[in-house]
């Protein structure tokens, strides 16, 4: 669809006039005016967009819930491997979600977002964490704290300066039999303070599931310098054993119980933080905040909505996704700055991000993935509407439309690589061991900062003012290669 819209773009490049008045008030810039009725048109469908992908994000994330209760009931190898996939699918919609931050939409409003998605985890403080000869956990030295204190009701403290093995699990959340894993210690948990010290949402269902990502026949402590030790090669992924989920689990106080316990908890919180965002976004609502952002009164009131939108899209692209989750890792040859690095699924974060950015400008989102094949085949709330293409053209702005698809298009073209070579063995933290410009990660990271760039081009031209921050990123996005 995306390919097809693109040309029916560069058809009417050539066709369409600009509708309305115009203005020269931006920096010498002649702006059209503000097509109400058009403008409508990309609202209702953003929101639309919005709903139907945290709908599907609900659904997975039960479908998730279900494949843990019957991991629980049968902790078997089968379960464990359906209890993955089932994480992996519950990826897929909520990815296309994060176009939705930076502009103050629910997810942000509502203080979620560090409680589903935040990283990197804190593994140190939940489980058993590899250990080097010097008793340093693995991410210790990143947290840079010694100690955890869950709330100003919950005691217990932490100390993670001689991170717990596995033969000495004492030390951790699972370890600790006397913190209560429930609802309110994720609550009174960590990641408001240090958000290296996340406890809760997907990465630490993901966490649990894999285990840390390391070769399975040298355990030692990895770092920036010999990632090639963290590589596991035989599979994707960490490689939790079996038995620490079903020695001695009908014990409530065994480890493997406890593990069962704390998926089951961090879930039932994934599924209510979604459900809250989810209903920001439906219909029926005449106080939610889906009324508020599609209700327009004026020219001012469509201007700061069309702003929002491109301040989500363009902030996505350059400051988070090309800086944050990307570069980051990549210059540094750093495997914890990987988004999903016990899974090995980081290809499919930085897809399904840029993708979501496309969704809203073209106004469309075609479902979601539940094969893991990489095509879209759960359609129930698939929307094709008004995009952000279609103003632009319809205001006369046809060449600025033109021109952000083909950057959309190459910067596809480039994730495809990143996808394609995971699936051929090779994911996303071993790609980031060489960091040349040749890396599909290093042109990815260019052509996402320079989609950002004429998202921002766009914005200019509309007369929004900036959607893309000189300082979003403390990367030269430019410069893949340069460290951050």
């Amino acid at each position: 669809m995306k390919f097809i819209k693109l040309a029916a773009c560069i058809t009417s490049a050539s066709l369409l006039m600009a509708c309305g008045g115009s203005s020269s008030d931006n920096d010498g810039i002649t702006t059209p005016a503000i097509n109400m009725e058009k403008a409508q048109l990309v609202l209702n469908t953003n929101a639309e967009i919005a709903y139907a992908a945290y709908t599907d994000s609900v659904e997975t994330a039960k479908l998730l819930q279900k494949a843990l209760e019957n991991f629980k009931d049968d902790s078997s190898a089968d379960n464990l491997t359906a209890a993955k996939k089932a994480w992996l699918v519950s990826r897929e919609p909520y990815g296309q979600t994060e176009v939705y931050r930076f502009r103050n939409s629910p997810v942000d409003s509502l203080d979620v977002e560090g409680d589903l998605n935040a990283w990197p985890l804190g593994e140190a403080l939940i489980d058993y964490v590899n250990t080097g000869n010097d008793g340093d956990d693995f991410d210790n030295d990143q947290i840079g704290v010694t100690e955890h204190g869950f709330g100003d009701d919950i005691t217990t403290v932490i100390d993670v300066t001689n991170a717990s093995t596995k033969a000495a699990n004492t030390n951790t959340i699972i370890g600790n039999t006397d913190i209560v894993i429930d609802g309110t210690l994720l609550a009174k948990g960590l990641a408001a303070k240090d958000e290296h010290d996340v406890i809760s949402g997907y990465h630490a269902i993901e966490f649990l599931l894999w285990g840390q990502d390391l070769n399975t026949t040298d355990q030692s402590t990895t770092n920036g310098n010999d990632r090639r030790l963290a590589v596991n090669a035989t599979s994707a992924g960490g490689q939790r054993p079996i038995e620490d989920f079903n020695t001695d689990a009908a014990n409530p106080e065994s480890l493997s119980a406890r593990r069962h316990q704390y998926l089951a908890v961090v879930v039932d919180k994934l599924i209510v933080d979604l459900k809250k965002v989810q209903a920001e976004w439906a219909t029926g609502s005449t106080t939610n905040y889906r009324a508020t952002f599609t209700t327009l009164t004026n020219a001012a009131d469509a201007t700061q909505k069309l702003t929002e939108i491109l301040t989500g899209m363009g902030t996505l692209s350059e400051g988070e996704l090309a800086g944050e989750r990307m570069q980051i890792a990549f210059s540094s040859n750093s495997q914890e700055d990987e988004h999903s690095c016990f899974s090995d699924n980081t290809h499919r974060d930085i897809w399904l991000n840029a993708e979501g950015v496309s969704n809203s400008f073209y106004g469309s989102y075609a479902g979601y993935d539940s094969t893991l094949n990489g095509e879209d085949d759960v359609t129930t709330n698939a929307v094709d509407g008004y995009g952000i293409d279609e103003y632009l053209t319809e205001v006369g702005l046809a060449g600025v439309a033109v021109e952000t698809a083909t950057a959309l298009t190459l910067t596809e073209v480039n994730y495809n690589l990143i996808d394609a070579s995971a699936r051929n063995g090779v994911p996303f933290d071993v790609l980031i061991m060489s960091p040349t410009e040749e890396s599909p990660v290093a042109k990815t990271i260019k052509s996402l900062n320079a989609q950002s760039r004429l998202i921002q081009d766009a914005a200019n031209q509309l007369g929004l003012g900036v959607v893309v921050e000189e300082d979003a990123s403390d990367c030269d996005t430019q410069d893949p290669t340069t460290e951050c």
